[in-house]
């Protein structure tokens, strides 16, 4: 079997879509594929952006172009991301994204009770992917009371806030940074994840004085960026998880 015929299989068997991520944990194990290189993932992310095959969803998100009119149309026919369903898929995709990442790294992680239900890919829910739904009672109750609705947060060893995470894929900035404020007097990272396209926005509104007391401490983290920093940490913890007789990375020419 050749290499994208092992990708192709695994995206048949998950539904006609997957992860690069999803895609690192399992086209190489698929019987019959011989990776004989020494970048198994770099062939990966070259095989997906074969157009004969595949198409690009979203970042860090591929699907078969044979199952294109099998997906859901709010996956695939994002149009101008108005309507509900399309926002709904595209908040909870980058929500899972930022849990997924904060387990790989080994923190706590967290989604606000009001998001459990919701779907990650339309299949596990965000409740079941992150460690708490409940917000710990880290600091005073009006501080949680105003934070328990952030989209997700990875909690250190010690039970605190490490990093603060808020995805506007079409709401309002504004009410993220008012949230982030509440958290002004903790050592806590504070992100907003959006389209790279809403950058200028970001910079502009944080500009406001309401929110000097966070000016330094407030990040902006593109959709891409997101992605590749997810697809990079998963495959570094399977690489760091191979044992030394098991290792998939190996000399000679790549297979076709």
């Amino acid at each position: 079997m050749k290499q994208y015929e092992a990708v192709i299989q695994v995206m048949e068997e998950n539904g006609g879509y997957a992860t690069l991520s999803f895609l690192y944990q399992t086209a190489l194990d698929v019987e019959g594929c011989e990776w004989q290189t020494r970048t198994p993932f770099a062939s990966i992310r070259r095989i997906v952006q074969d157009e004969r095959f595949f198409f690009k969803i979203k970042p860090g998100l591929w699907a078969l172009k044979s199952y294109k009119a099998k997906l859901p149309a709010y996956m695939v026919k994002q149009g101008d991301g108005r309507s509900k369903e399309v926002q709904q898929f595209n908040h909870t995709y980058y929500q899972g994204m930022i849990i997924e990442l904060g387990r790989l790294r080994d923190f706590k992680t967290y989604v606000p009770a009001q998001d459990k239900g919701k779907k990650f890919l339309g299949r596990e829910r965000l409740g079941d992917m992150a460690h708490m739904t409940a917000m710990p009672a880290f600091t005073y109750k009006r501080i949680i009371d105003r934070t328990k609705s952030i989209d997700a947060v990875w909690f250190n060893g010690r039970g605190l806030p490490d990093t603060v995470f808020e995805v506007e894929h079409s709401t309002d900035i504004r009410n993220s940074l008012s949230k982030f404020v509440e958290l002004q007097d903790f050592r806590t990272a504070m992100l907003i994840v959006a389209d790279e396209r809403r950058h200028r926005e970001f910079e502009r509104l944080l500009q406001y004085h309401v929110f000097e007391p966070i000016w330094g401490r407030v990040g902006f983290l593109n959709y891409e960026t997101l992605t590749k920093q997810h697809s990079l940490t998963t495959e570094a913890r399977i690489q760091w998880a191979w044992p030394e007789s098991n290792k998939r990375v190996i000399t000679g020419k790549e297979g076709s």
